[in-house]
């Protein structure tokens, strides 16, 4: 079964084959970790072989920093796409107070913050790209991966600093949101949306308008 799944896989370009893989990767990562991950389960999710994998990449480590390139790649795409969009709308001010948000902010971000807040989350709909990033982010022990990690991490801090404009303690600020996004999800405490009160008031006033798409992408997953 397998020789007919490859022969298939052969007959798919490249890119397209590398994508179906890291796309199956960031979700099991995401999810499992890097030491709870197998190539054998990542391969399954993608559809193909767990040779075939492990001849595209080498090891599970090479996979894993693919996947961590991939990640923050989309990202600093949607961060770049976002400002450059700010800026041609004439980079205007935060919307009036009492309006719907779309996630939870500092203040002193303005409508630039916000819609950068906006970008991160839609991110979820990449299944496992957040999650995938929050395990590389865990991983700074490790030679290679921390180290990937490391350079990702500032890669980011120094978009929001130069492009976005952002100061120092803005950059902090909208970090620090991004980090708790990441644990909400990581906890996948939207399981207990609607049953636990706590949970429930957590989850509405840090996703406010885009929880909807939370809840949504997580009953996919379940799927």
């Amino acid at each position: 079964m397998s020789s007919v799944t490859d022969k298939i896989s052969e007959r798919i370009p490249s890119a397209e084959r590398r994508e179906q893989i890291l796309g199956a990767a960031s979700l099991v990562f995401g999810e499992r970790g890097y030491f709870g991950a197998t190539t054998d389960q990542i391969a399954k999710a993608a559809g193909i072989s767990q040779p075939y994998v492990v001849r595209m990449f080498g090891s599970k480590e090479n996979l894993f920093v693919g996947v961590l390139v991939r990640s923050l790649e989309r990202l600093l795409e949607a961060f770049t796409s976002t400002i450059d969009q700010w800026k041609a709308d004439g980079s205007p001010a935060a919307a009036p107070d009492g309006e719907p948000q779309p996630v939870t902010v500092s203040p002193r971000l303005g409508e630039l913050g916000r819609r950068l807040g906006s970008a991160y989350v839609n991110l979820i709909e990449d299944r496992g790209l957040l999650l995938s990033l929050m395990q590389a982010f865990s991983m700074g022990q490790d030679p290679v991966i921390g180290a990937k990690a490391r350079d990702g991490f500032l890669e980011i801090y120094r978009m929001l600093r130069e492009e976005a404009g952002f100061d120092a303690e803005e950059v902090r600020s909208f970090l620090a949101e991004g980090m708790l996004l990441n644990t909400l999800l990581g906890l996948r405490l939207h399981d207990e949306y609607g049953t636990d009160p706590a949970a429930t008031e957590l989850l509405e006033c840090t996703f406010r308008t885009k929880l909807q798409l939370v809840l949504d992408v997580a009953e996919t997953q379940r799927a």
